[in-house]
């Protein structure tokens, strides 16, 4: 099969903002520090190290290390959070969703994207270390983006009251919820290791960021992945100041929103509050607002004065959590962080906070998109060999792929343009007449012309669709495959979770897509296995 080269800027499946990002625009350089090539690091590097306050290290790796008391660490992770104690040990970030058994695939070509680089970083500079930190948002709490994954086009949702961050969501009840799911699986060594994997992870854990945790872990722990719970008290200390800021003055508001207009071309990916932080308590996590000259908590009775409001933060910052305005920077304060990786959305609304960093005098990271791959299976490629498919062609939209192989299909020309040219012509000579007698004449060419052009179009219509039943064999043999390739005519990193894919590959599963992904290379990846 051809091996076309699809860049994401080819795919079809980017926006037009991530698009001009790849391109590097002139009209996007004052929105991010570096564009992410190996070169390029050098810099973020001495940056990063002469705007990182090296004292918090001692921090995360006590709160790490806390965190890891009850997973096995590899001896490669184990060593990766001891390095971060050094001065000349920077981090690679990616961040995700608790989704339930990770959720989608891109979960796994996010932290593999995330672990490629820190390795390539090692092999340019030698002197220093680079970690693949893996950020679990487990203050988050929209439970409905996340209880649930597809399985062979199948849903299976985990029904289950939840208010509060989801990362303390308790995993009881998941017990029925994986009765039904392993029903699914089947009885192959592949599908044990799978059943074994969910009940370690959820049924053996109390909650789901710990149960998160260790499933990242047994996937990618061998790796040298560091994951990362940033709901701790500890850590939110180095943040206080950040939080007073924003408190006190709401400048993420006013810069944000500056940056938004630079982007109005654009879709905006998000709106900044006023006050871009979130109060929380137990199992509530409110939006903090300020009205009336007190610090109220959105849908509660809770108020305070701007003292009580900032003797608690003092006292307990783990009470404040960070929205999505405010967590990008509450994880470069507290991560030496060079780079954050992630999905076309994730990027663009980082794009939106380089002035607020600047304000706020923390270093910008780079942005990399996230790799993204299609997993091909030899039978399909051989099926697109045999109906002469190229990767181009699949990636195309479904209704221009099928114009076009119909067209190729087809005999004779579909494509009636060059009448409608000769009709134009013979309509000339009518024009010159026309111009020769009364007005009322040249509309009615006019509109004869136009009725005609018209009957052309709907014969040109009728042709390929008289084309196209003649062709259904063939074609619904291209569409078939392209919806195997394309659920739901998306890309199958939205649609599929890994363990459909571990089902028929196992163990061999993540380091054969370690092998082929290339984080900066910016090309949509097709691994056949």
């Amino acid at each position: 099969m051809p091996t076309d080269c699809i860049t994401y800027q080819n795919s079809g499946y980017f926006s037009s903002l991530m698009n001009d990002y790849l391109d590097q625009k002139n009209n996007l350089h004052t929105l991010y520090n570096r564009f992410p090539t190996l070169e390029n690091f050098e810099a973020q590097i001495l940056e990063k190290q002469d705007n990182f306050n090296h004292d918090s290290r001692k921090t995360l790796v006590s709160v790490l290390e806390e965190q890891y008391k009850k997973i096995e660490l590899s001896a490669l992770t184990k060593q990766n959070i001891e390095n971060l104690r050094s001065k000349n040990t920077y981090t690679v970030t990616t961040g995700h969703q608790l989704n339930l058994f990770s959720g989608p695939l891109y979960f796994l070509y996010k932290i593999i994207s995330t672990i490629n680089l820190t390795n390539q970083l090692k092999s340019k500079y030698p002197s220093n270390n680079f970690v693949p930190i893996y950020w679990m948002a487990t203050e988050d709490h929209d439970f409905e983006e996340i209880n649930y994954f597809n399985f062979k086009g199948k849903k299976f949702r985990w029904n289950k009251e939840s208010t509060g961050p989801v990362g303390r969501l308790s995993t009881a009840g998941l017990d029925e919820f994986f009765k039904v799911y392993e029903l699914e699986l089947g009885s192959s060594t592949n599908a044990q290791e799978i059943k074994k994997m969910f009940k370690d992870a959820y049924l053996n854990h109390n909650n789901l960021a710990d149960a998160t945790r260790h499933l990242a872990n047994s996937l990618f722990g061998s790796y040298g992945l560091v994951i990362i719970d940033a709901d701790n008290a500890d850590l939110k200390h180095s943040f206080i100041p950040y939080a007073k800021e924003e408190l006190l003055k709401q400048s993420s508001h006013k810069l944000v929103l500056e940056t938004a207009e630079k982007l109005k071309e654009y879709f905006v990916q998000v709106n900044p509050r006023e006050i871009n932080l979130f109060f929380i308590e137990d199992k509530m996590r409110e939006r903090i607002l300020f009205e009336e000259g007190k610090y109220k908590i959105n849908n509660t009775k809770t108020e305070f004065t701007e003292n009580e409001i900032l003797e608690l933060l003092e006292s307990h910052p783990e009470r404040f959590s960070p929205n999505v305005i405010m967590r990008p920077l509450y994880q470069e304060v507290i991560l030496p962080n060079l780079c954050y990786i992630g999905g076309g959305g994730e990027i663009a609304y980082w794009l939106e906070l380089k002035s607020f960093f600047d304000a706020a005098k923390v270093t910008f990271p780079m942005l990399l998109v996230r790799n993204s791959v299609l997993l091909a299976t030899e039978k399909q490629v051989r099926k697109a060999d045999k109906l002469e498919l190229s990767w181009h062609d699949l990636f195309s939209k479904q209704e221009d792929l099928i114009n076009k192989k119909t067209k190729q299909l087809t005999e004779f020309s579909i494509n009636l343009e060059n009448l409608k040219i000769q009709l134009k012509d013979q309509f000339k000579d009518l024009y010159t007449v026309a111009t020769k007698t009364d007005e009322s004449f040249m509309g009615a060419v006019k509109a004869q012309e136009a009725k005609q052009i018209k009957g052309l179009e709907n014969l040109e219509k009728r042709l390929l669709r008289a084309q196209k039943k003649k062709l259904s064999d063939i074609l619904d043999r291209i569409t078939n495959l392209q919806n195997d390739l394309f659920p739901n005519q998306s890309l199958q990193e939205r649609q599929a979770n890994f363990s459909e894919f571990y089902l028929e590959n196992g163990e061999s599963l993540i380091p054969m897509i370690i092998k082929q992904l290339k984080p900066l290379e910016n090309q949509f990846e097709v691994i056949t296995f």
